[in-house]
Order: C-alpha cells, then sequence, then structure tokens
C-alpha cells in the first residue's frame, strides 16, 4: 500500500511540475503578446502622427510664402507662422502639459489592459 502512494505522490508531483513550467511558459507568453500590442499600438500612432506633422510642416511652410508674398516680405509670413507656433507651444506648455502626459499614460494602459474578445479569465 505504501508502494501505491508513493507512486501517486511521485505523480503528482511531477504533474505539478508540469503545470507550473506550463503556467509560466503561459505568461511569458502573454506578456510577450501584450508588449508586441502595446509596441505595434504606439508605433502605428507614431508613424500616424509622423505624417501629420510633415503635412503641418509642409503646410505651414507654403502658408508662410503665401502669407509673405501677400505682406510683401517673405521672411514676415514666415515670422508670423514662427509667432504662431511659439504661442502655440506656450499654451501646450503651460495649460496642457498634464492633460498630454494623461492621455498617453492612459493610452499605454488601455492597450495594456486591453482584453480580447477570445480571451476569458
Amino acid at each position: 500500500m505504501e508502494d501505491y502512494k508513493g507512486n501517486n505522490f511521485e505523480i503528482l508531483l511531477e504533474r505539478s511540475e508540469d503545470y507550473i513550467r506550463t503556467c509560466i511558459k503561459l505568461f511569458k507568453l502573454n506578456t510577450i503578446n501584450k508588449i508586441l500590442k502595446v509596441g505595434s499600438a504606439i508605433i502605428t500612432k507614431a508613424v500616424v502622427t509622423l505624417f501629420l506633422f510633415m503635412f503641418l510642416f509642409i503646410a505651414s511652410i507654403g502658408g508662410s510664402i503665401l502669407l509673405g508674398e501677400t505682406l510683401g516680405r517673405l521672411w514676415y509670413g514666415f515670422a508670423i507662422v514662427a509667432a504662431f507656433y511659439g504661442i502655440v507651444a506656450i499654451v501646450i506648455a503651460l495649460f496642457l502639459n498634464n492633460w498630454f502626459k494623461r492621455m498617453v499614460s492612459n493610452f499605454i494602459l488601455k492597450q495594456i489592459v486591453k482584453i480580447e474578445p477570445d480571451e476569458k479569465y
């Protein structure tokens, strides 16, 4: 009878070890999956933002040239557009800095915590 109990204990111990190894592997895979999802979401947003900034940059140059030609001196247009962006930067730095940090933090947190429809816990 002792051998039978000993064998059951060894089997239980082996299965427990296998279960723990499987849980660790699953945790690693889930962690990698979350990191990849967050990384891809951040890269996607960064690429879209880059193209938006490129558009604004080129549009600003065009607007500066148009404004400068309208005012008679080319540099007037660039000075006015630069002043506009300076004012926008100051407003963002003074009033929207915490909001911007909170927005980025919430975006990253939502990407990490988001549960896919097929995932069940």
